[in-house]
């Protein structure tokens, strides 16, 4: 998760997952184990080949059950299926197998035993008889209810392939076929960048008629993975390139009412933009269509997961046509669109596998997901999705948080991503002391000091953009990967401009650093300052998330219940006795609001009084400190030239609407 919890966040993992997560973890590991897991595979397991006929019934998605009936092409003998581990984009092993249930196996007309291997869960064992050429496999998948990990609400449903089927262990995932087809709910439609295996064209979004099956041409099981599916009863398409494009980009919309569709033209003129500006910045495409999906429900996990041709993307119901509620989530498509080239097409090498079930090196999330985060930023900018004072004030709040983690006494930045898969479903309690996944916020500060360099040692002549161009660009083309070192980065980077890159990142990455790096936001004729007056940002994000945020001052932030999800570490109230988990119930004697506790911060008084809820007890806790309200922007450096302004301008003329 991010430390605002909105750009590219896996779903989460409920406590069942988080025990099968650990049990992976503690279970024997490095390259022995896994050769030696592996080997036990392959030597017992006989793969039959062919294409595995995959279909799933959806018409329970408003109930939130999905039912597979898999036709697997198998030799007799020992054969060994696994269900999809670790996800890519999810950067963990966060296959929900817990919610898969009645799996069932038949071949030659007889039921099978099966048994689960005891050291990875995610694997299935069972023997096909004689005269036996394929066996099928009969799954549900049962999605949590609202919130949690739910993918699905009464009117609408993203469907990840990969929730919703077993392939045989040991061919990589390029060398397994896979004919799918779904079943939808009567009148639904639907958005994906499969192609429908009746039509000669390119698909884009049809209805499904009662009784109907869409039909799907057989794909690599990586290609399917890559590929979900958004589906609804409310459901929009808009193109969002010119007429005559051979690489056409659409927007999908699926919502829980019509009238969440009804954006204004504007909308939809800035993320045509966006498509417009990630090609002038990247110069290439490396996909043949690109599809966003975009599912806007108060019922479903909110995040976006990035994939070659397409991006999950997940917003509350109003998300474009509330403008508080649009402006929170404002980057989110830009930051899935810029992993089509940073992630998907240059992906760090650790984080390349044969298949799913073999572990990945997140060192390298401060490029994969540091960089793509400042990118999707700048494209916000530049597309017009957040204006230039909106775009300020999102830097000045991330450079606000990144400076209050008291967790920069320990943890370095790197560590955030190598143990990414576990701080993405760490409690949010603490967070300030334990640092989150702070290679997204502090990779935007972190990289924006990269493009400010870049400009600073050629004069202005060259900036970040060149490096995107040289490192992500290169001719159009369907998707494709191109693994990457950190040598090849600093590499590329020093053809742009020289510089001692290597030690560059190593001060600010691998090393233990008090202080963000803010020089970005220095050099672009900026500074982090701190005033009494909320930005309307942050107005926006209190009332959208009914949150209390006075971290700033006295060092709480506390949910819409007025329980306090953290405290910062050195702050006034942390050396008051107030802790994470807490209730504040009064303020002053004064039952708590978000309104009591800021006037009560804002009258200077020497002191205020916190009455406490902890558990079955009740604390009241002195809290020194007269230094009114603080909120974060960034004020102006005079004498200095905008140069943050010039990194958000626009590279294209705005495109005619339609």
């Amino acid at each position: 998760m991010t430390q605002d919890g909105r750009r590219r966040v896996p779903r989460p993992m409920r406590w069942a997952a988080i025990l099968l997560t650990l049990a992976a973890l503690l279970a024997p590991a490095g390259p022995a184990a896994g050769k030696a897991a592996a080997g036990r595979v392959a030597a017992a397991d006989k793969p039959a080949g062919g294409t595995i006929a995959l279909a799933v019934d959806a018409t329970g998605a408003p109930r939130r059950i999905l039912r597979t009936r898999e036709t697997i092409p198998a030799r007799p003998g020992a054969l060994t299926l696994a269900y999809p581990k670790w996800i890519p984009g999810d950067h963990a092993p966060s296959g929900p197998i817990v919610d898969v249930v009645d799996m069932t196996f038949t071949a030659a007309g007889k039921r099978l035993d099966w048994r689960r291997d005891p050291a990875d869960m995610f694997l299935i064992h069972l023997n096909v008889p004689e005269g036996a050429a394929a066996v099928e496999a009969a799954l549900d998948l049962v999605m949590p209810a609202a919130g949690d990990a739910s993918s699905a609400s009464d009117r609408l449903l993203t469907l990840i392939w990969s929730q919703v089927l077993l392939y045989p262990a040991g061919p990589k995932g390029d060398d397994i076929r896979i004919a799918p087809e779904v079943r939808l709910p009567a009148g639904w439609r639907y958005g994906t960048t499969l192609r429908a295996a009746s039509e000669p064209g390119k698909e884009e979004d049809k209805p499904a008629k009662e009784g109907d099956l869409i039909r799907f041409r057989p794909v690599s099981l990586t290609t399917l993975v890559d590929a979900p599916l958004l589906a609804g009863a409310h459901f929009r398409t808009v193109a969002l390139s010119p007429a005559g494009d051979p690489r056409t980009a659409y927007l999908h919309i699926a919502a829980d009412s019509d009238a969440a569709l009804q954006a204004k033209p504007a909308v939809f003129d800035a993320y045509r933009r966006l498509v417009a500006e990630a090609v002038a910045l990247f110069g290439a495409r490396h996909y043949d269509e690109y599809h966003f999906l975009l599912a806007l429900s108060d019922h479903v996990a909110h995040f976006g997961v990035e994939h070659h041709e397409s991006s999950d993307n997940r917003i509350p119901e109003r998300g474009l046509v509330d403008d508080d509620t649009r402006v929170l989530h404002a980057d989110l498509l830009a930051h899935e669109m810029v992993h089509s080239w940073n992630a998907k097409y240059r992906r760090p090498a650790g984080m390349l596998t044969p298949d799913y079930r073999q572990p990945i090196d997140s060192r390298m999330l401060w490029i994969y997901e540091g960089l793509t985060n400042y990118l999707g930023f700048v494209l916000a900018g530049r597309s017009g999705l957040l204006t230039a004072d909106q775009a300020r004030d999102q830097l000045a709040w991330t450079a606000a948080v990144q400076s209050r983690r008291t967790g920069r006494d320990w943890r370095p930045l790197e560590d955030t991503g190598t143990a990414a898969q576990l701080l993405y479903y760490a409690s949010p309690e603490w967070e300030s002391l334990r640092r989150g996944v702070d290679f997204y916020g502090e990779g935007t500060l972190l990289w924006l000091e990269v493009d400010t360099l870049i400009r600073s040692r050629t004069g202005g002549a060259r900036s970040l953009d060149d490096f995107c161009r040289q490192f992500h660009g290169g001719v159009d083309g369907p998707p494709v990967v191109k693994s990457y070192t950190e040598e090849d980065v600093y590499t590329a980077l020093d053809r742009v401009a020289a510089n001692d890159w290597r030690g560059f990142f190593a001060e600010r990455v691998l090393k233990v650093n008090r202080r963000p790096p803010l020089g970005g936001i220095e050099a672009s004729g900026w500074t982090l300052a701190f005033g009494d007056a909320k930005t309307p940002l942050l107005e926006s994000r209190e009332g959208v998330d009914d949150v209390t945020d006075a971290r700033f001052s006295i060092g709480l932030l506390l949910d819409a219940k007025g329980r306090i999800v953290d405290v910062l570490g050195d702050s006034p109230a942390a050396r008051a006795g107030v802790a994470p988990g807490m209730t504040l119930v009064a303020v002053d004697g004064r039952r708590s609001t978000r309104t009591v506790l800021e006037d009560a911060v804002r009258a200077g008084a020497p002191s205020v009084d916190l009455l406490a809820e902890n558990g079955d007890y009740f604390r009241t806790c002195r809290v020194d400190y007269s230094g009114g309200l603080r909120f974060p922007f960034l004020d102006r450096r005079e004498g200095t030239p905008d140069l943050l302004g010039a990194i958000l301008a626009p590279r294209t003329a705005p495109p005619a609407g339609r």
